[in-house]
C-alpha cells in the first residue's frame, strides 16, 4: 500500500479508468472540495464517435445521455439533498469516508459482487449520513472541468454495458441497497430503478406507433371507421404528446450546450437509436437477472473501450 510506504494517510482516492482523458485543473478541484464533502463527483463527457454514421450515432447517443444526465440531473439531485452516486471515473472519495466503506467480507471498499459497485458507493456514504456533491464548475478558459472518454460504437457492446447497468441499479440494486432517506431519495432512487420498466414500456409504445401506421395504410384501401376516442383518452394522448415534445427539446438544449447546436438537433432522431438499445438491453438485463434469481451468479461484462489519441482527438 502507498500509504503504508509513506507511512502519511492520504487525502483522497481518485478513479478512473485507464482511457480516460482528465482535465488538467481536476486534482486542483478535487483537493479544494474533499475537505468539506466525502465524495466529490465530476461532470463525464463522452467523445464523439468516429467510423460509419451508424457507429457515430450510437457512441453519440451516450454523449446525449451524459449532457441531459450530468446537465441537469444530478444538479436537480443535488439540490434536493439526495444521494451522489458514483459514476466510476471523475470522482474522489475522501480517505476516511472510504475506510468507513471498507467491509473484510469484500476486501474493500467496494463489494465484487456488485455489477455497479461506484454506484452503490455513493448510496452508501448518503446512509452513513455522508454527503456527495456534484461539481460544475469551468476553467480559465470556459472549458467545463469534465473527463472524456469514449463509448462502446456497436450494438452489441452498448447493449451489453447498458444491461450490466440495468441489472445493477434497475433490479439487483433494489434488493441490494433497498430505500433509505427520505421523499427525494426515494424519489430519485425510483428513477434510478425506472430504467427496465421504461423500456419495456418504449417496446410496447413502438409495436402500437407500428400497428397504428398498418391501420392508417389499410385505410387508403379499405372503409375503415374506429370508434372514436373518449375524451379523456383523447385529452391524456395530447398532454403526453406535449410531455415528450417537451421532454426531446430539453434534451437537445443540454447536449446542444455540450457540444454545439449540430449535435443538439442531431440528438433528436438519435433518440430513436438510443430507445433501440434500451429495448435490447432490457431484455438482456431480465433475463441475467431471472437466472441470478434461479442460482446463476451474476457475471461481469467487460466493456471494451477505446484509448484516444491525444494528439488528434479533442
Amino acid at each position: 500500500m502507498p500509504e503504508a510506504r509513506t507511512t502519511k494517510a492520504f487525502k483522497a482516492v481518485v478513479l478512473h479508468d485507464a482511457e480516460d482523458v482528465v482535465h488538467a485543473d481536476e486534482i486542483r478541484l478535487f483537493d479544494f472540495m474533499i475537505d468539506r464533502f466525502a465524495l466529490v463527483q465530476l461532470p463525464v463527457l463522452p467523445l464523439p464517435g468516429k467510423g460509419t454514421w451508424f457507429a457515430r450515432a450510437i457512441a453519440n447517443h451516450y454523449g446525449d445521455e451524459f449532457a441531459e444526465n450530468h446537465g441537469k440531473a444530478l444538479t436537480v439531485r443535488e439540490a434536493l439533498g439526495a444521494s451522489i452516486p458514483s459514476a466510476g471515473v471523475a470522482c474522489a472519495f475522501e480517505r476516511a469516508t472510504l475506510g468507513r466503506l471498507s467491509d473484510p467480507a469484500h476486501g474493500g471498499p467496494f463489494d465484487p459482487s456488485s455489477l455497479t459497485e461506484d454506484y452503490e458507493a455513493g448510496l452508501r456514504i448518503a446512509n452513513m449520513g455522508g454527503r456527495g456533491v456534484f461539481v460544475r464548475m469551468r476553467d480559465a478558459t470556459g472549458a467545463l472541468v469534465a473527463t472524456r472518454e469514449y463509448f462502446p460504437d456497436s450494438v452489441h457492446a452498448a447493449v451489453r454495458q447498458k444491461a450490466r447497468w440495468m441489472v445493477g441499479i434497475s433490479l439487483a440494486g433494489w434488493d441490494r441497497m433497498g430505500w433509505h432517506g427520505g421523499p427525494a431519495e426515494w424519489w430519485m432512487r425510483i428513477r434510478d430503478r425506472r430504467a427496465t420498466m421504461a423500456a419495456l414500456v418504449l417496446f410496447a409504445a413502438y409495436v402500437a406507433l407500428i400497428l397504428w401506421g398498418l391501420i392508417a395504410a389499410l385505410g387508403l384501401f379499405a372503409p375503415l371507421s374506429p370508434p372514436p376516442l373518449p375524451p379523456v383518452i383523447a385529452a391524456l394522448l395530447w398532454f403526453n404528446m406535449g410531455l415528450m415534445g417537451w421532454r426531446t427539446v430539453m434534451r437537445a438544449l443540454f447536449v446542444g450546450r455540450t457540444y454545439g447546436w449540430r449535435q443538439g438537433l442531431m440528438a433528436i432522431p438519435r433518440t430513436v437509436i438510443a430507445n433501440y438499445i434500451a429495448i435490447l438491453a432490457a431484455r438482456r438485463a431480465v433475463f441475467l437477472y431471472a437466472k441470478s434469481l434461479l442460482g446463476k451468479p451474476l457475471s461481469w461484462d467487460k466493456t471494451q473501450h477505446r484509448f484516444p489519441d491525444l494528439k488528434t482527438d479533442p
